[in-house]
C-alpha cells in the first residue's frame, strides 16, 4: 500500500478575498468549484488566481501573496457577438528581470471564438477574433529546444471543436508588452476605455496559425505536443511541422501532422490588407458619384483565416468509449488522457503508442508533477537551489473526486508513491509557466484549491 499522510503545505487562505470571489458564486453554495461553468486558472509561481464564471461572464483576479486580499473583478468587454467566457489561461509577460508580478496577462476565450487579454489590474490589453466557434481550452506552454527545433519558443494554443490555433510566444510578447506599457504609463488610458466596446481593428492583430483537425470527428480537447520530423519528400523544406493530439467522441485519440505553411499566411495577410484598402477606396468613390446618404458603420466580424495543411497520422476508435481531457508532460513526450469509462491512458506522443492504463477513475483529472526522490541529499541540505533537474522524477497526479483522494504515480512504469485524501469541492491546479531562474531549477508543482474553505495548498515535492 502507498503511504498515507499529509503531504500538502498551505500557501494561502483566500477566504479574505470572498467579497471578490462572491462574483463567481463562491461561498453561496457548497461545492461551487465543481460547477463546470466555473473556470479557475493559477498564474506563474502561484502568485495570482483567476476564476471566471461562464454563466455570469465575470472574471475575478485574486493575488495569492498577502493572504489573497485586494482582488479585481472584471466584466470582460463582450457583447452578444462575442458570447460568454469559455476558457481562461495565464500568459507571462517577459521583462528584463523576469520578476515583476504585474508582468502577467490573463487570456480569456469566449464561446464565439473571441480572445481577450487583461492585465492584473483589469485593463483590456488586446482583443481579437480567432475562429467563429466555441473556445474549449487555452493552453500556454514553455517550449524547450530539441533536435528538430531551431529555437525554443513559447506558444499559446487555442482549441475549438475540430480546430486548433497556435500563437507564437514572440508574436504575443510584441503586442502585449506594448499594450501593457501603454496602460502602465497611463498615456492611453482614455483610449483603452473607449476601445472596450470597439472591434479588434482598434487593437491590431496578432499573427497565428490555424488547422482543421476534424478528420476523425470533432474533438473535446487537443494539444500541440511539439515539433516532428517532416515527411520523407519534404526533408529539404524550410517549413516546420508540429504534431497535434486530439481526443473526442468519435475517436478516443487522434494524431495529426500540422504544416507551418508560412508562405500562405504571409500572402494571405498582404492580400487581406490590399483587398480591404481597395474596397474602402471604391466605396468612397461610389458615395461621391451617387451622392448617397451616409449610413452608420456596421461592425463586421473578420473573415476566418484559411486553414494550413493538415495530415492525419492515426486514430483509436473504441466505441462507446469517448475521450474527455488531455494533459501533457513538460516536454510533451507523454500525454495523460481521461475517457468516459473511467480510464486514464498514458500515451507516448513520439511513438504514438499507449504505454500505460489505469481503470476506475471516473470524472478524474490529471496533472504531471516532479517529485524529489533523493532522500540522502534532501536530508543533508534544505537549500532548494542545490537541487538539479536530475534529482526530480516525473510523476502523474490523479485527482479522483469520487474517491476523495489524490494519487501520485511514478512515470512511466513506476509504482504509486502517495495517496492523499482531499475534501470535496477541491480542484488541482498548475501554474501556466514556471519562470525558472539561472540559479535554481523550478520543479513542476501541483496545487490543491479547496473552494469551500478558500485554502490553497501545494503538493510537497519530497517523498518520504
Amino acid at each position: 500500500m502507498a503511504p498515507r499522510g499529509h503531504h500538502l503545505t498551505e500557501v494561502a487562505l483566500l477566504a479574505s478575498a470572498s467579497p471578490d470571489l462572491a462574483a463567481v458564486d463562491a461561498g453561496e453554495r457548497e461545492g461551487w468549484l465543481d460547477d463546470p461553468t466555473v473556470l479557475p486558472s493559477l498564474g506563474p509561481r502561484a502568485r495570482a488566481l483567476a476564476v471566471a464564471s461562464a454563466t455570469r461572464s465575470v472574471l475575478v483576479i485574486v493575488p495569492v501573496a498577502g493572504g489573497g486580499g485586494g482582488g479585481v473583478t472584471v466584466k470582460p468587454a463582450v457583447g452578444p457577438e462575442e458570447g460568454r467566457i469559455s476558457a481562461v489561461e495565464w500568459v507571462p509577460l517577459t521583462t528584463e528581470d523576469g520578476e515583476e508580478e504585474e508582468g502577467l496577462a490573463v487570456a480569456v476565450g469566449t464561446d464565439t471564438g473571441w480572445l481577450l487579454f487583461y492585465s492584473l489590474a483589469g485593463d483590456l490589453l488586446h482583443k481579437q477574433s480567432v475562429y467563429p466557434s466555441k473556445i474549449l481550452k487555452l493552453n500556454f506552454r514553455e517550449r524547450k529546444e530539441n533536435a528538430w527545433e531551431d529555437s525554443g519558443s513559447d506558444e499559446l494554443s487555442v482549441v475549438f471543436p475540430g480546430v486548433i490555433a497556435r500563437f507564437d510566444g514572440a508574436d504575443l510578447q510584441n503586442i502585449l508588452q506594448k499594450a501593457f506599457q501603454d496602460v502602465k504609463s497611463r498615456l492611453w488610458k482614455d483610449k483603452f476605455e473607449e476601445e472596450d466596446t470597439e472591434d479588434e481593428g482598434s487593437f491590431g492583430r496578432i499573427a497565428f496559425q490555424i488547422w482543421n483537425v476534424s478528420k476523425f470527428g470533432s474533438c473535446a480537447d487537443a494539444a500541440i505536443v511539439g515539433l516532428m520530423p517532416p515527411p520523407l519528400l519534404e526533408l529539404q523544406s524550410s517549413q516546420r511541422h508540429y504534431c497535434a493530439i486530439t481526443v473526442g467522441e468519435d475517436a478516443v485519440v487522434s494524431a495529426y501532422r500540422l504544416s507551418e505553411d508560412r508562405s500562405r499566411s504571409i500572402v494571405g495577410a498582404i492580400l487581406s490588407r490590399g483587398v480591404a484598402a481597395t474596397f474602402s477606396t471604391i466605396s468612397s468613390l461610389s458615395k461621391i458619384l451617387w451622392r448617397s446618404e451616409p449610413s452608420p458603420p456596421k461592425k463586421s466580424r473578420p473573415k476566418p483565416q484559411s486553414f494550413a495543411k493538415t495530415s492525419p497520422l492515426t486514430c483509436l476508435k473504441d466505441s462507446p468509449r469517448k475521450g474527455e481531457r488531455l494533459t501533457l508532460s513538460p516536454s510533451g513526450t507523454l500525454a495523460a488522457i481521461t475517457d468516459s469509462l473511467g480510464r486514464i491512458l498514458l500515451l507516448d506522443t513520439h511513438a504514438l503508442v499507449a504505454v500505460r492504463l489505469w481503470k476506475g477513475y471516473r470524472d478524474a483529472s490529471c496533472l504531471f508533477v516532479e517529485m524529489l526522490l533523493n532522500k540522502d541529499k534532501a536530508s543533508s541540505s534544505t537549500m532548494r537551489m542545490e537541487y538539479a533537474k536530475s534529482d526530480y522524477c516525473l510523476c502523474l497526479a490523479i485527482h479522483a473526486p469520487r474517491k476523495g483522494i489524490i494519487e501520485v504515480w511514478k512515470m512511466r512504469t513506476g509504482s504509486r508513491l502517495l495517496t492523499i485524501p482531499c475534501p470535496k469541492g477541491s480542484r488541482i491546479l498548475q501554474p501556466s509557466a514556471r519562470l525558472s531562474s539561472s540559479f535554481s531549477y523550478a520543479p513542476l508543482e501541483v496545487y490543491l484549491f479547496n473552494g469551500d474553505s478558500g485554502q490553497l495548498s501545494v503538493l510537497n515535492s519530497h517523498v518520504g
